[in-house]
């Protein structure tokens, strides 16, 4: 599957565009299906070369952060599994989102 397509691509914010935004929307997660990672994607645009998004992560603890597309798409866990995209989400709240993982 791929990690980013066209249409989602289109939906992310640039990056920074919601530094004064309270409670962004989540376009998109990611997940490593074999581990804890999960990121929680509010912005992202290419640069030069790389996409870099930026979101909530949880790999340990939540934390917000930058990661680059290309470093969860060379990821290969247990059994050579990758990191996957939810294909069932939908765009929801910051805010909601902690709320249902328990995160203030």
């Amino acid at each position: 599957m791929k990690l980013l397509s066209k249409e989602i691509e289109k939906k992310l914010p640039a990056l920074y565009s919601q530094e004064e935004v309270e409670d962004p929307m989540v376009v998109v997660k990611f997940f490593d299906p074999c581990g804890s990672g999960t990121w929680y994607i509010t912005e992202g645009e290419r640069q030069d070369e790389e996409f870099l998004l930026f979101g909530l992560c949880y790999i340990h603890e939540p934390e917000l952060g930058y990661v680059a597309l290309s470093e969860l798409q060379a990821y290969k866990g247990p059994f050579g599994i990758g990191i996957e995209r939810d294909k069932f989400w939908t765009a929801k709240r910051l805010s909601e989102v902690k709320a249902e993982r328990g995160w203030s």
